[in-house]
Formats: structure tokens, C-alpha cells, sequence
């Protein structure tokens, strides 16, 4: 067998099934793995958290595109990102006449701290122009529009964990879907994208999964079990 290595791994479009719900297939996956995990999302921190929780591994997790890294190992938490910046762009959308497009309450926003995310019912165009005038970036990952901040990313949120728990990203297989999972394909030692995965993420991937969704990861570290 091939030797274990640590494991990045991506939610929605990886995690997922096609209605954009965990497969439970996953989970003994991720709580048998004998490496360290971590979970990477544009999600906010409290998801990632959650799904670490009931799956029963640490919570090492990178959420909002690498704006917020927690390491539970270390009780380390790095916040990184213009969030005020991020704010403006959201306001300038609304003073447009656009919504932001998750209701009133908004929970997709709620306990964010780095980054806005916009529906992508809404228009993006001039979502993306009002993004480049404030310094940030605009990501477009199938499930929401992020305005995040150029410097950080899920690379640079894994380096940060490797930081805090000594290791080094080409130590990592990275598992994902979508352009939010480019950078750190580029840092990981080992990339797969799984079937349904966007452009960019199919390009810059090591290897692609015949297998779609959640199927896809499990063909992913299918050679490591």
C-alpha cells in the first residue's frame, strides 16, 4: 500500500452528492484517515467546524477561501482579509439595485469575517467591476459569488496550517471541485479534481476522477486504502 499521506479536502462538489448534501459514504473515510485532515471551504468557519464535529477528526480547518484558519491542535485562529473592503463592494451592489440574494436573515453571510458572498441568481457582472475597484476578488465557485481578498487563498490558508503543525504543503493530497481549490492544488505535493470540477480546478489538478461528487473523492484516495 501506498504510504498515507495528509489530506486536504474541499466540501461542496467534493464532500457532496449531487443535491449538495454530505455523502455518508465519506465519513468513515475521513475518521479513519491516519493523517492529519483538513477541511477547506469558502464556507464559513462554523461549517467546516460542524462537519469535523460529527465526523470526529480535529478541527483543522481553512474556511472563507483561506480568510479564517483554525488549528485546534495548537488553539491557533488567523483571520486575514479586507473585510471592510468587502463590505463597500456589497453596499455599492445594493445602492445599484441588486440584492445580495439569501433573504433577510442572509445566513450565508451572518458569521462571516473576511469575505461577502452574493448569490449567483444575482447579476456578476457588475458585482465582479465593483470588486476590481476596491483591490479584491471576485471567485465564482458554482454555489455563490466571493468577494474575498487577493492575498490569501486555500494555498496560502494550508500553509499556514503546516506552519502551526510543522509539516510541509507537498506533503498533501488535495482533493476539490472548483477554482476556490486552484491555489492549492498548486502548493499541494498530490492535486485531484474530481469529475464535476470546474475549468481551472480540472486544469491545474494532478490527476481527474472518472467519478463525480462525493464518488469522486473516494476514487481520489482510493490508492492510499
Amino acid at each position: 500500500m501506498t504510504e498515507t499521506p495528509p489530506l486536504l479536502v474541499d466540501i461542496d462538489g467534493t464532500l457532496t452528492d449531487e443535491s449538495r448534501a454530505v455523502d455518508p459514504h465519506v465519513f468513515p473515510v475521513l475518521s479513519e484517515w491516519p493523517e492529519p485532515v483538513v477541511v477547506a471551504t469558502g464556507k464559513a468557519m462554523h461549517y467546516p467546524i460542524a462537519l469535523c464535529e460529527f465526523v470526529g477528526i480535529d478541527y483543522t480547518v481553512i474556511a472563507e477561501n483561506g480568510g479564517v484558519v483554525f488549528i485546534e491542535a495548537t488553539d491557533s485562529l488567523h483571520i486575514e482579509g479586507d473585510r471592510a473592503a468587502c463590505l463597500a463592494v456589497a453596499e455599492a451592489y445594493r445602492d445599484m439595485g441588486h440584492e445580495i440574494g439569501f433573504g433577510d436573515v442572509d445566513l450565508a453571510n451572518r458569521w462571516r469575517e473576511t469575505e461577502v458572498v452574493v448569490d449567483i441568481s444575482q447579476p456578476v457582472e457588475p458585482l465582479r467591476r465593483l470588486a476590481e475597484e476596491h483591490g479584491l476578488e471576485l471567485l465564482d465557485t458554482g454555489f455563490a459569488y466571493h468577494v474575498t481578498d487577493t492575498r490569501t487563498n486555500k494555498g496560502t490558508g494550508l500553509e499556514t496550517v503546516c506552519a502551526e503543525l510543522g509539516l510541509e504543503p507537498t506533503a498533501f493530497l488535495a482533493v476539490g471541485d472548483s477554482v476556490n481549490d486552484a491555489e492549492v492544488f498548486d502548493v499541494a505535493g498530490e492535486s485531484v479534481a474530481v469529475a464535476n470540477a470546474d475549468e481551472t480546478a480540472l486544469a491545474r489538478a494532478d490527476r481527474v476522477t472518472e467519478a463525480r461528487y462525493a464518488d469522486g473523492f473516494l476514487e481520489a484516495v482510493e490508492p492510499y486504502r
